[in-house]
């Protein structure tokens, strides 16, 4: 059995083709976005020379995806990551990225965490599958990076609007509960 842990080598041959060093096969570009998708890491190597091609085919996937009407990158970010490559900015650009994604990245996992823990139906049987049906859904929705996203701050403390939220809760679970005792 592969680990999978270890990124996934993948070897570029001559001819251009991509072959799976795990499942001894060729694969297409669409087939390491999958990988990708699954959370697989990936590195990507030319057979002759063993340089790291894995940066390159990552923009090729990304520039099909946005070729193809997928986008993700507004304009304005697009072009300010060409002129961060004309900049001094270059050298923060690339640490300020990753950053961000990370953010967005545990946003998604405290967001899927809350939904379990402050929720008082977590216990009820076959939330359990309900709750993965939402996750898969974010995930499909999002592509995998759904995150908290913040807008203006409402207007009070934050520990008024946790217990509005809270309040609010409740009054949905009573009102679930009170629908299902008529069932």
């Amino acid at each position: 059995m592969a680990d999978t842990n270890a990124p996934l080598l993948i070897k570029r041959y001559a001819s251009r083709r991509l072959y799976n060093t795990e499942t001894s096969d060729y694969v297409t570009l669409e087939d390491i976005a999958g990988f990708i998708r699954e959370g697989r890491e990936v590195k990507i190597v030319d057979l002759k020379s063993g340089d790291d091609l894995t940066r390159q085919y990552l923009l090729q996937i990304i520039a099909e995806h946005e070729s193809r009407g997928e986008s993700v990158l507004p304009i304005g970010v697009l072009t300010d990551l060409v002129r961060s490559y004309t900049t001094q900015a270059h050298s923060v650009v690339p640490e300020f990225l990753a950053m961000s994604f990370d953010m967005l990245r545990d946003g998604q996992s405290k967001m899927v965490e809350n939904m379990t823990a402050l929720n008082p139906l977590a216990s009820m049987p076959g939330f359990e599958a309900m709750r993965a049906q939402q996750e898969a859904f974010m995930k499909a929705m999002t592509g995998g990076i759904a995150g908290q996203w913040s807008g203006p701050a409402a207007e009070g403390t934050e520990e008024d609007s946790a217990s509005d939220e809270l309040s609010e809760i409740k009054k949905q679970l009573a009102e679930l509960q009170s629908k299902l005792s008529r069932m």
